[in-house]
């Protein structure tokens, strides 16, 4: 694992690989109150890209370029966050997006435990820590064990939604999630408009 970390934006040259795993690290979980201070990627190459962003930043054009393209798939682990966080604080719509928390909840409908930890044990057998994700991602350094911990969130997705993937296609529900996928980025924005308690879906 390589760990790149970047200032502001995505380094020239990046391009516009066929999929992109994503992730954001926030000062809390309200995209309207709390800033948005990384944005992880990776393509799926076993490299991290850690994007810092700056107080105030409001703008971010390579990377803003990669989260649009339609060419783009982006993967998340519960993408309605960072869909909302993405948008509020950068402007940036994602489309098209795919969630692994959302096809987990799918498929795996024997287990309760769909956070990233548990889904990638029992997928990849692959174990991330969870001890840094509630530190203080405003600082003005970054610790080796953040950025550690930031880059397992988007290092393993690509593999995790080939096996969620494969278990869709056996159970008859590709169609379904695709359709909730496409749906996510107007759930996001339900959610910063407001509906997101109590929720417009509920009775």
């Amino acid at each position: 694992m390589t760990i790149h970390l970047h200032e502001g934006d995505l380094p020239e040259g990046f391009g516009l690989p066929a999929s992109v795993a994503i992730d954001t690290e926030t000062m809390g979980l309200k995209p309207r109150r709390d800033r948005l201070c990384l944005v992880q990627l990776s393509v799926g190459d076993g490299d991290a890209h850690l994007v810092r962003i700056a107080r105030g930043q409001t703008t971010a054009p390579r990377l803003a370029a990669l989260l649009s393209s339609p060419d783009v798939l982006k993967i998340f682990h519960f993408a309605r966050f960072d869909l909302a966080v993405l948008h509020e604080r950068l402007g940036i719509d994602c489309r098209p997006v795919y969630c692994t928390k959302i096809a987990s909840k799918l498929i795996r409908t024997y287990t309760d435990r769909h956070g990233l930890r548990d889904l990638l044990r029992e997928t990849i057998g692959a174990e991330i820590s969870k001890q840094q994700q509630s530190s203080d991602w405003g600082a003005d350094t970054l610790t080796p064990e953040q950025q550690t911990y930031a880059a397992g969130d988007v290092l393993h997705l690509h593999a995790v939604k080939r096996v969620l993937d494969d278990m869709l296609a056996r159970e008859g529900r590709t169609g379904l999630a695709q359709a909730c996928f496409d749906f996510l980025p107007a759930r996001a924005r339900l959610d910063l408009m407001g509906w997101d308690e109590p929720d417009i879906f509920s009775h």
